[in-house]
């Protein structure tokens, strides 16, 4: 029987949100309306997407030895997530996310990486068994590029699909995109990997091609609220986002790409997995925080139905 197993390697972070009118612009001050705190980080976020939506989902992440580290390790335990992996650092501290929220939901985060910054290959070891078993690897950019460069390197040898979330943005090799099966940056991180710039699905679609021109197999170009274009085999599609009145876009990108690999996983292809996480997504923004707004899978079955 084929492997339906989803490992997930990436950060995790405490996110201390702000509530307020608007972003702040550099050297202004603005009060806000709400503070409060909960679990986030960009893999974080994905492997409790990947749970809550019924995937067999492996995570991988290292975590500060502190208050931070210990209640990510209990959340993962409720959400059912195997913690065997999730690695302790004693010389740094959990990660942390600033974040302000704006009225319109859209949002502005700095984060200070800490212990994300510290898994390295060597930390691999124990997990290379679920890796090579996997059949979907699903990683962003919060934690080192070695890390990134050397698992996706391991999966094209053996056969594991690589979904790579590029956020926040750094420099990609040639040998990492060639080793990408599907790449899914939003409109920022299409601009900056393309040199275009998005401002609609038109060029959306644009960008999606250049990037698939470097080597990627499948480009999706998350494009917030009007959808996503696909790129496959130097055509493209665009899968249209479901109207929603959004309160809160934070951790919608990772709500996105955890629902596309339980999708994958599935064995839909991209185009319905790819309309599987545009629904995914929209119920995530039309809730608070980044953990607190991923849905679990009989919500998407009620949207899918019409409830």
């Amino acid at each position: 029987m084929e492997s339906k197993k989803i490992v997930v390697i990436g950060s995790t972070n405490m996110d201390m949100v702000v509530k307020t009118s608007h972003i702040p612009v550099p050297g202004e001050t603005v009060l806000a309306g709400s503070f409060f705190m909960n679990p986030g980080g960009k893999g974080a976020n994905q492997a409790v997407t990947v749970a809550r939506l019924g995937g067999e989902v492996i995570f991988v992440s290292k975590v500060g030895n502190d208050v931070f580290g210990k209640q990510s390790a209990q959340l993962f335990d409720e959400e059912g997530i195997n913690t065997f992996y999730l690695l302790s650092d004693d010389a740094l501290p959990s990660g942390v996310a600033l974040i302000t929220v704006d009225q319109e939901g859209e949002n502005s985060i700095v984060v200070a990486s800490g212990a994300n910054a510290n898994l390295h290959p060597s930390d691999l070891q124990e997990a290379m068994k679920e890796i090579t078993g996997a059949r979907i690897i699903l990683m962003q950019l919060e934690i080192p590029m070695e890390t990134v460069q050397f698992v996706a390197r391991h999966a094209a040898a053996t056969g594991a699909s690589v979904i790579l979330n590029p956020a926040p943005m750094n420099t990609l090799t040639p040998e990492l995109l060639h080793h990408i099966d599907i790449i899914t940056p939003n409109k920022t991180e299409a601009e900056m990997l393309s040199g275009i710039k998005v401002t609609d699905m038109e060029s959306a679609r644009h960008a999606a091609k250049v990037i698939y021109e470097k080597g990627v197999k499948n480009v999706v170009v998350t494009m917030g609220a009007l959808g996503a274009v696909i790129c496959q085999a130097g055509k493209s599609t665009v899968v249209a986002a479901q109207k929603v009145e959004a309160i809160d876009t934070t951790a919608a990108g990772d709500v996105f790409n955890g629902a596309l690999a339980v999708a994958l996983s599935e064995g839909k292809d991209l185009q319905e997995a790819v309309r599987f996480a545009c629904t995914a997504a929209a119920i995530s923004v039309t809730r608070m925080g980044a953990q607190p707004s991923i849905p679990y899978r009989n919500e998407l079955v009620a949207r899918a139905m019409g409830g």
